[in-house]
């Protein structure tokens, strides 16, 4: 059953069906999620520190009557969310307890000795559930997958104005409270020693509220009721769930669906979905979805002056040949790219991860020359930053936040849930329409690239960013930035630092040696195919 109060249209705005799939273009008639929504007010959290603060105040408010919907990939439970007391598992196991219907979904994940969040994710699951939350660990994937959807939804049903939804990149995990200066958080996971002792972390999270509540709240229900147990990989992995203490294979029946929150914004969202084809099925996606993929092919090829990047994997040569393709059809389209400048992992196991950045990198620059740019980011003491995000701004239209990477995986093998959004409110700064198609310059598009750039260029809250605005202006004065930073470096850090934290990405290049195992096993274990047979060898996207 469909959310209620279903809307499909973009009232007078023409441009929302032009960059938002329609029903037909989801391609998954398993689902009766909407096209898309309007109405709507998203704000973009940019790093955890927004994100954790702003997620501890609506959790902590959060009364007997109302309902918390949790899904994430790792999550910590002595994280903290915003000062002492604030833990993660302190927290929801709190509001659990006073009442509040908590229901949470979280990956069940490999096994640590694989550098996963097994016994983490498990102690969050205990933690919660013993408290009178209903939390499950979800191992309905396919093989070597993940359930990478990161999302909070909050309703109440007797002030239906308050509910809210998170969904970004963001977990509920150590590492991820940094804030705008990107000193790290001080509650650290285990890291690559490149990123020093507390590793700078970029992210951003949405808070939507809105009708848009209403389909993410939907995707919850259909992953909840998705099988009749959360059927697991082999008896042996039920048994240590069973050590674990949270081996709980079937969650109790959800509440009543409430009705949408009210109309309270300019925004319209759509909210798209990776699922694998598995063996056994999804019942709302049978042989997969991948909306998420389907909606960024529809909107490169719309683009027109600048596809704007921040992704933690960049990697996969079929994206980049997408890329590259509108690069090569429109000599005004540029393409920049911000990426982590090392691998999140060290050792033998980081070669697999550098062999598809090194090929797209390769494509897109032969494609675009000196219209594409990809640099990585710096705190002002020197020190990497990880970049984690995963949002895309075009033309300073329509943009999108989400859990999904621009990489085969995110795109067929994982779950993963983004947001796309077009605002229909018109920014009224020059160039008024900037891909000159009659769509105009959106104001959450273009404020939500505006932030991001504030950041990395490190201007001031009060600076002005008129420079930035123009598009080909704006890729001018990236560039400018990074090259003096470069510069700077390459003649001894003599005199004051340049302003600004980006650097040109120099990837690590592979030895003829590393090459010959690390290739199979980038394109088998690191970035695998999730499609159905029958789509592969009908090569249908």
């Amino acid at each position: 059953m469909s959310p209620p109060g279903s809307q499909g249209s973009g009232g007078d705005d023409a441009s929302v069906s032009q960059w938002f799939l329609t029903a037909d273009e989801r391609r998954n008639s398993a689902s009766d999620i909407r096209a898309w929504t309007t109405g709507n007010r998203v704000e973009p959290l940019v790093d955890g520190a927004s994100y954790f603060a702003r997620l501890h105040e609506a959790l902590t408010a959060a009364g007997p009557e109302d309902q918390i919907y949790l899904v994430d990939f790792r999550g910590d439970t002595d994280e903290r969310l915003d000062g002492e007391g604030s833990e993660v598992g302190t927290v929801l196991a709190r509001v659990a307890a006073s009442g509040t219907k908590v229901f949470g979904l979280i990956w069940r994940s490999q096994p640590g000795w694989l550098d996963q969040s097994e016994g983490a994710n498990a102690e969050l699951v205990r933690t919660v559930s013993d408290s009178g939350g209903e939390v499950l660990l979800d191992s309905r994937t396919r093989r070597a997958g993940s359930h990478h959807q990161k999302y909070v939804v909050i309703r109440h049903p007797n002030q239906p104005a308050r509910d809210v939804a998170f969904v970004g990149g963001i977990d509920l995990g150590l590492s991820r409270r940094d804030d705008h200066d990107h000193r790290g958080d001080p509650q650290v996971m285990d890291f690559p020693k490149v990123y020093g002792p507390r590793p700078p972390w970029h992210d951003v999270q949405a808070a939507i509220r809105g009708p848009a509540v209403g389909d993410i709240e939907h995707s919850f229900r259909e992953r909840w009721y998705g099988s009749t147990v959360l059927d697991l990989s082999s008896p042996l992995r039920m048994l240590i769930d069973r050590a674990y203490h949270a081996g709980k294979l079937v969650g109790r029946d959800l509440p009543d669906r409430l009705p949408d929150p009210p109309a309270t914004g300019t925004q319209a969202v759509q909210v798209l979905r990776t699922y694998p084809a598995r063996l056994r099925r999804y019942p709302f996606a049978p042989l997969g979805e991948r909306s998420i993929a389907h909606a960024y092919r529809k909107v490169f090829s719309r683009a027109q002056r600048l596809i704007y990047i921040e992704d933690q994997y960049l990697w996969a040569p079929f994206v980049a040949d997408l890329l590259a393709d509108e690069l090569r059809r429109k000599p005004e389209l540029h393409l920049i790219a911000v990426v982590p400048r090392y691998p999140d992992k060290e050792g033998a196991s980081r070669w697999p991860s550098l062999v598809g950045r090194e090929q797209a990198i390769k494509v897109c620059r032969l494609a675009g020359k000196d219209r594409f740019a990809i640099y990585d980011v710096e705190n002002t003491s020197g020190t990497p930053v990880y970049v984690h995000a995963k949002v895309v701004v075009i033309d300073d239209v329509w943009a999108m936040i989400g859990s999904d990477n621009l990489n085969r995986r995110s795109w067929t093998h994982d779950s993963e849930l983004s947001c796309a959004v077009l605002d229909s409110e018109r920014d009224p700064r020059q160039p008024l329409d900037p891909a000159g198609q009659g769509d105009g310059a959106r104001v959450f598009a273009r404020d939500l690239r505006l932030g991001l750039w504030r950041e990395h260029l490190d201007r001031a809250a009060g600076d002005p960013l008129d420079d930035i605005v123009d598009l080909e202006q704006a890729f001018k004065a990236m560039r400018s930035s990074a090259e003096a930073l470069q510069d700077w470096y390459d003649h001894g850090r003599k005199g004051p630092r340049p302003p600004g934290r980006l650097r040109p990405h120099v990837p690590e290049r592979l030895s003829r040696l590393h090459r010959l195992w690390a290739v199979p096993v980038y394109r088998g274990v690191y970035d695998p195919d999730g499609r159905a047979v029958r789509d592969r060898v009908r090569h249908r996207p």
